[in-house]
């Protein structure tokens, strides 16, 4: 086992310690700003109120803005889930010409630029469906989320399926049991918790997603974090915005937390 010194323990805390620091002060402040009674935000907070918060909760756009949110996350999520395991066992179980390059295509999308994928899906939508007689609408922006959010459940199901054993498939299907009841109660139970680790990350990948949104929207409908980056610009929103923020900080916590609960829970099976 490395051993180090108290100096280099003392100093590698403290650099951690200055990171968490600069990293989450930002947000500290703004969380602190949204219950700044003032209508602009400011340094020191003079006197703290809770009426923003009661402002937002009743005000229709940005109810109409998380909903919009929460349906094409949870969108997104779905579609992922489902390719991205489907993704994951094609990878595994069969060998064939041009696997490391479709491996790389099926990454690729999360890192591409946000403005990339949102010029090549609004190009599409715009100059080749739409001209067709194809109007995708608002399914289209789910589609939009869905393919970089397919990474986060193909890599964690890929990694588990990596680490199964696959003679426990082979001795359920002698035993008798078909290819479903051997998924079902077989191979499922084994991945799931990667399974739904990855989709909770691509639901909080996709819930914060504005890039590809602005691109992809159809009129009139916005997003949680489309509808900040309009209002963000008005002196007078401020305070709403920090509230809508702060909001979305909660809600992404949520779902990272549980994946990183769920994994802990996997390794600790292992």
């Amino acid at each position: 086992m490395l051993r180090i010194s108290r100096l280099t323990k003392a100093i590698l805390i403290a650099i951690v310690g200055f990171l968490l620091i600069f990293m989450y002060t930002p947000l500290f402040v703004l969380i602190l700003n949204s219950f700044n009674e003032s209508q602009i935000s400011g340094w020191p907070i003079e006197s703290f109120s809770t009426k923003w918060w009661a402002f937002a909760k009743d005000y229709q756009p940005i109810r109409d803005a998380l909903l919009n949110s929460v349906l094409v996350a949870t969108g997104a999520m779905i579609i992922a889930s489902i390719l991205g395991t489907l993704f994951a066992f094609a990878m595994k179980g069969f060998d064939f010409f041009g696997k490391s390059t479709v491996n790389i295509l099926i990454v690729l999308p999360i890192a591409l630029p946000g403005i990339v994928t949102g010029v090549a899906f609004s190009n599409t939508y715009s100059n080749f469906l739409s001209p067709a007689g194809i109007n995708l609408g608002y399914f289209g922006m789910i589609v939009a989320h869905a393919t970089f959010c397919i990474v986060m459940v193909f890599n964690n199901v890929f990694a588990r399926l990596k680490r199964m054993n696959p003679s426990l498939q082979e001795a359920s299907a002698d035993l008798g049991a078909g290819l479903w009841q051997t998924f079902r109660l077989v191979t499922f139970p084994q991945f799931r918790t990667s399974f739904a680790a990855g989709a909770l990350l691509a639901f909080a990948l996709s819930f914060d997603e504005v890039v590809v949104t602005i691109f992809t929207a159809p009129p009139g409908v916005d997003t949680l974090p489309l509808w900040i980056l309009k209002e963000v610009g008005r002196p007078n929103q401020a305070s709403v915005v920090n509230v809508v923020a702060t909001v979305v900080i909660l809600l992404s916590l949520i779902p990272v937390y549980v994946s990183q609960r769920l994994a802990r829970a996997q390794e600790e099976e292992r």
